[in-house]
Formats: structure tokens, C-alpha cells, sequence
């Protein structure tokens, strides 16, 4: 009996890329070890260290760039011994002095019957005066060239002037440690031959993707457990991404997605519902540890049941973020597996430090089942050689994906005047500072490091990404003060993630160009997602 309407089915049958994780050098690790647990240490360890690390790319780049300047500038190794009226160039880390920045004195001396202020959006005002510091002591730059310079607290740089009567740095240009090399430099991705339908792409400046290109998804601020949730939008993202959704285009596009990196605050922040704030002032005794009258397990289920499906068909990464249940302070380590129920029974499935190294390569045969109950068809999520994960080797083809989950870019943009630099502005200005999160341990939470500062960029990502953004922007930063004898030039894509809560966005990358594709979801009739962007 003839059908009216068949179910389209693919020609040939959907199979997935595979790809593999490749374990990172040790010096791109952020998971804390026990000899540095401490709390002992002074914060100011981080600041010598990274002066200590970056000053000497600061020092050749600063010869170059100012070797034929006029007046022949010096440099003067520390910044007390520069000369009144001799032109010269001094080395140091900045330190952004704003009145409207918290104050830890003022915090201790505050009187405890007044509530504190709330918390500023921004810390910039026009008082601002920056200075630059070094072991010997700290000196005033002024200037025009500083007035329109994009500067944070913790930036490593060189300042080229002249010291004015009255003990001042003035300003004339500025150096900075420019980026740091990049391991899969002049290592292409290996090109797969396919049809000549090609997805619908960002890709001004780059090679047109091809149907077998391998691609990896990335999301942030999926807020479970929210006032208004986005409950449909993730049962759309869902099936989308295990090729379920959609028509038999749709399916191919999603089956060529590797692997998902989600991005921070997967969970809403804990709130307390109308019955515990109207509740009687005498508490109940608590049982099995937990009070059931504010506290629910429904938003961590939910959200284990979500990442289940989805790690059946493709590995998933997931960060820590602000509002999930971790550490405050910088490097967040992994959530415990164990908080996901039937995810963590997947090898497909990965808690990541935040931010986070991941390093892919792309896999020397086709994709096996995973371990420990993944289902046939699922990629690898780590590479093994004898049991053990694979050392890294940066001279096969790579893609390194340096991924936060958005509070360095947060806390350095309230440093800055808006307009004129935005979040890309700073984002793009961390890797000519080799450093993600400068700001760290002034204004930004950390460790307190003593032998290492864990945030310096000792290679330059291909692929950067920042979570939980209030809007969504990509760019494709290349290094334009390379050197003709440098060539090709390292470029990195740097992508800013906005909350799917609040959006439905997913994007894709793909991995071979490095191109953009946005995809959003939205449900008619629910409040959250697909909001205008």
C-alpha cells in the first residue's frame, strides 16, 4: 500500500567523526595538586612569577620594535632608576589605581551596623591613574598614549617615554608580550573529501567547510532548575544533537558534531522558595543531612538526564561555573561525576577544571564503543596507550581549545571605559598579553600560587572560548605584528558564548577552518530562550 507521505531517510547511514582527546603537557593543567594546597603563601608570588616569566618577551620585542626610534631609548632595568629627561624604556606589571575599586581596608574598618554597598558594575572612573610596578618599586604613567591604552590590573608590558620634573612616566608607545607560539602552527587538519553541499557558515576569510568536516558544539548557561526554565529549548538542543530533530539536512549536520563543551553555570543559582521564607522561625531538625524544605534534587536530575542522552551518542565536557556547586575561587575544580547519575557511568562523559585546556587530534581509525556502558558509535573521550592516557604530541595535527567559563573576561571589563572597548576587545588583548586572566588575584578570586602562576598562556589557543556572556561574537585574531620570517601567522577563534537560557544558543565550530555556525533554539509560548541578540 502506497504511503502519501514517507518518512525521508538518509541515502547513506549517519555516522559521527571521531576524534580524540589528547592529554595535555603539565604546565597546561589546572586541577590543583596536593603540595600546592596551601593557604600560607602571599598573593604577591603570582605577581613575581609572572613578571619573572614574561619579562623576557616583553625585553626582545621591545628591542625591536624601538631599536630605530630616534634618541637612541635605553632600557632601564628597573623602573626607581630612570633618569629625568633621558628617553628610555622600563619593564613592569600595571597596577590600575581607581577609587571606585573594592578596598579590603575599608571592608575591615567598615562599621558593621551599616549594610555594605552593593556591588559596582564597573570600577572605571575618570580619577584612574596607572602605575607601573616592579621589585624596586612603582612609577605614574601618564600620557595620552596611556588615556587610550586597554589596560588591566597584572598586564605585563614595556612603557617607552620620558620621566617629566615631577616624577611621572610620560608615555610614547607600548609593548607587550605579543602571542605566544602555537603547536599546531603549519600542522593543517586533515582534509576529508565529501559532497559539495556545504553547511552554512561565517567563513569571510576562510576555506569553505566541507559535509565531512568534523565540528564541535559549545554551550554555556543552561540554568536548570531556574525560575523560568528553558525545559523545551533543552530537549531541542537534546535531540538535535544525537540527530534526532529535523529533517535528513538537519541530521547530517548534527551527526558530523564530535563532541559538546558546555561552558559553566549548567545549574540556576540556589533560591529560596515563598513556603521557606513565610516558614516558621523555629527550624526542624534536618534529616539524612539535608533540608528538604529548601532544598531539591530535581535541577542536578534533570540536568544528569539531559547529559545521559546526549552522552550515549558524542562526548561532553562540562565546566564549573559561577553558579554551579564549586569552589569560588580560580582554577574551579571538576564537579564530582558522581552528582550525575547515569552520565558518569559513560566514558564519554568528562568534569572539567575551569578554565581548561582541551587538546583534539583527530582519530586514526573510525570511532568504537566507549567503555563502561556508552553505546556503539560514541568517540573516544580519551586516548589510551597501554591503559594509560596518551602522552601529548604536538607534532601531529591538533587543535588546542582553551575554554573559561567567563569570570576573567567579566571581572576585567569592569576595569575599562564602555565604549569604546568591548569584551572582544579584552579578549582578543589576552593573548598579545599571554595572559587570560590578568586581574587575578586583585579583583578576581584565585589560589594563592607560590612557585607558578597556572593562567599565563604559554601557547596561543586555536580555538578561545568564554561562557555565560550577555551576548554572542566571534572573531578570527591573527598575529599582524609577526615578522615576515615568522610566516604562516598563528590565528586563534575566539568565541563568545551567551547563556542558552536566556537565548537558545548553540554554536559550532568547525574544526578544521576553524569557521562559526549559530544555531538557536526557541519554543512559542515559553518565556525563556530565543531572545533577540
Amino acid at each position: 500500500m502506497p504511503v502519501a507521505n514517507p518518512i525521508p531517510v538518509p541515502s547513506t547511514p549517519l555516522t559521527r567523526p571521531g576524534t580524540t582527546v589528547v592529554s595535555p603537557p603539565e604546565h597546561a593543567s589546572f586541577i590543583i595538586k596536593a603540595v600546592d594546597k596551601s593557604y600560607k603563601h602571599q598573593y604577591s608570588n603570582i605577581y613575581y612569577v609572572r613578571l619573572r616569566e614574561l619579562r623576557q618577551h616583553v625585553e626582545q620585542r621591545a628591542k625591536k620594535r624601538w631599536n630605530e626610534v630616534a634618541g637612541n631609548p635605553v632600557f632601564v632595568p628597573r623602573v626607581l632608576d630612570v633618569e629625568k629627561g633621558k628617553l628610555c624604556f622600563i619593564i613592569g606589571t600595571v597596577y590600575m589605581d581607581m577609587p571606585l575599586k573594592p578596598n579590603v581596608l575599608e571592608d575591615v574598618a567598615r562599621d558593621r551596623s551599616i549594610p555594605a554597598p552593593p556591588p559596582r558594575e564597573k570600577y572605571y572612573s575618570d580619577n584612574d591613574s596607572v602605575m607601573l610596578e616592579d621589585e624596586s618599586g612603582r612609577i605614574c604613567l601618564v600620557g595620552d598614549r596611556i588615556r587610550s591604552a586597554c589596560l588591566v590590573t597584572g598586564v605585563i608590558l614595556g612603557a617607552l617615554g620620558i620621566e617629566t620634573h615631577n616624577g611621572d612616566f610620560e608615555v610614547v608607545d607600548l609593548c607587550y608580550p605579543g602571542m605566544a607560539p602555537q603547536s599546531s602552527l603549519g600542522v593543517p587538519w586533515p582534509l576529508r573529501e565529501g559532497s559539495d553541499n556545504a553547511m552554512e557558515v561565517d567563513a569571510s576569510d576562510l576555506s569553505h567547510s566541507l559535509p565531512l568536516d568534523e565540528w564541535i558544539a559549545l554551550v554555556s548557561g543552561l540554568d536548570v532548575g531556574a525560575a523560568s526554565p528553558a525545559d523545551g529549548q533543552l530537549q531541542l538542543l537534546a535531540e538535535f544533537l544525537t540527530a534526532e530533530a529535523g529533517g535528513t539536512e538537519d541530521q547530517s549536520q548534527a551527526a558530523r558534531i564530535s563532541r559538546l563543551i558546555i561552558a559553566g553555570n549548567s545549574l540556576s543559582t540556589l533560591s529560596g522558595s515563598a513556603s521557606t521564607e513565610n516558614a516558621d522561625p523555629e527550624r526542624k531538625p534536618r534529616r539524612y543531612g539535608q533540608d528538604t524544605s529548601s532544598f531539591t534534587p530535581h535541577p542536578t536530575q534533570n540536568l544528569a538526564a539531559h547529559l545521559t542522552d546526549v552522552c550515549r551518542s558524542m562526548p561532553v565536557h562540562l565546566l564549573p561555573g559561577p553558579s554551579d556547586p564549586a569552589a569560588t575561587i580560580l582554577p574551579q575544580q571538576p564537579i564530582p561525576r558522581a552528582m550525575f547519575g547515569e552520565a558518569s557511568r559513560y566514558a564519554t562523559f568528562s568534569c572539567e577544571s575551569n578554565p581548561t585546556f582541551i587538546h583534539i587530534a583527530p582519530a586514526e581509525s573510525s570511532p568504537q564503543s566507549a567503555s563502561r556502558g556508552s553505546q556503539p558509535g560514541a568517540s573516544s573521550s580519551k586516548a589510551k596507550a597501554n591503559g594509560k592516557a596518551a602522552a601529548y604530541q604536538p607534532d601531529g595535527p591538533t587543535r588546542t581549545i582553551l575554554v573559561h567559563s567567563g569570570q576573567p573576561l567579566d571581572d576585567m571589563f569592569k576595569y575599562v571605559p564602555t565604549p569604546p572597548i568591548s569584551r572582544m576587545t579584552l579578549a582578543e588583548a589576552t593573548l598579545r598579553w599571554r595572559h587570560m586572566a590578568p586581574t587575578a588575584p586583585d579583583t578576581l578570586w584565585c589560589h594563592p600560587y607560590f612557585q607558578q602562576d597556572p593562567f599565563l598562556l604559554l601557547q596561543t589557543p586555536d580555538l578561545y572560548v568564554a561562557g555565560n556572556q550577555p551576548k554572542f561574537a566571534t572573531k578570527l585574531v591573527h598575529d599582524t605584528e609577526a615578522e615576515e620570517s615568522e610566516l604562516p601567522r598563528k590565528r586563534c577563534r575566539i568565541v563568545l558564548l551567551p547563556g542558552f537560557r536566556e537565548t537558545g544558543i548553540l554554536v559550532l565550530v568547525n574544526l578544521r577552518t576553524l569557521a562559526v555556525r549559530k544555531i538557536q533554539f526557541a519554543v512559542e509560548g515559553m518565556n525563556a530562550g530565543g531572545a533577540e541578540i
